[in-house]
């Protein structure tokens, strides 16, 4: 039997999630992600640049994107945990709640996007490859934790109206300009369905980020001690 403190909510408690050695090891894994998510999108990046214009760079490394608002969200609570211990309230600006609605917005988006092009791409005889499944763990990831910290967040309705828009107008220059990402050559004729299926996760996603306000906490220090 679980005691007290070994209880499953535990494990998706404040306590923990806010504790510095979750927080910095989350923080270290998603931006070694990161690195390797633009590292994957490297060619298709050299390819924008050769055949597009150049203000649409931004639009199309988009998991590894979305991973970074993460990765920057975990080191402003990180920022907390220091403020917390030296008795100073946390400090809230317009670019971390919109950089904060970002990351619940689109990690849920394209965790959930790619583990699901992986699989719909393997029914229809793609390879899975030991690259595949570490893909669809750590974008799987990628949900879960801004599902799990979205309640750390401060989630302010006119900047999730920004992140929605750039999410939704990422969408538009994916599969109408044609920068989305590379998939594989089973899944190049139903660029109409996964148009549709994308579009659907935007709105679901930034419908997360705004139902979510009524389970944040209003306590000021998102930290614990």
């Amino acid at each position: 039997m679980f005691t007290k403190h070994l209880s499953l909510s535990y494990f998706w408690s404040r306590p923990l999630l806010l504790s510095g050695w979750v927080l910095w090891s989350l923080f270290i894994i998603n931006l070694l992600g990161t690195i390797y998510g633009y590292e994957w999108y490297w060619n298709q990046i050299l390819y924008t640049l050769e055949h597009y214009p150049k203000w649409l760079i931004p639009y199309v490394p988009d998991s590894p994107t979305a991973s970074l608002f993460f990765t920057i969200s975990l080191f402003y609570l990180l920022l907390d945990r220091i403020r917390f211990r030296y008795g100073m309230e946390r400090k809230d600006a317009l670019l971390r709640n919109l950089i904060e609605a970002l990351a619940v917005i689109t990690s849920v988006k394209y965790g959930i996007w790619a583990v699901t092009m992986i699989v719909a791409g393997w029914l229809q005889g793609d390879a899975m490859v030991w690259q595949q499944w570490m893909l669809i763990v750590s974008h799987l990831g990628m949900a879960v934790e801004a599902l799990l910290f979205v309640r750390f967040f401060r989630m302010v309705v006119p900047l999730i109206g920004i992140a929605a828009l750039w999410t939704l107008s990422n969408d538009y220059l994916d599969y109408h300009v044609g920068i989305y990402p590379w998939l594989p050559k089973q899944l190049e004729n139903d660029l109409s369905a996964i148009e549709i299926f994308t579009i659907s996760l935007s709105i679901v996603s930034i419908l997360i980020a705004y139902l979510s306000r009524k389970f944040i906490s209003t306590n000021k220090n998102n930290t614990t001690q």
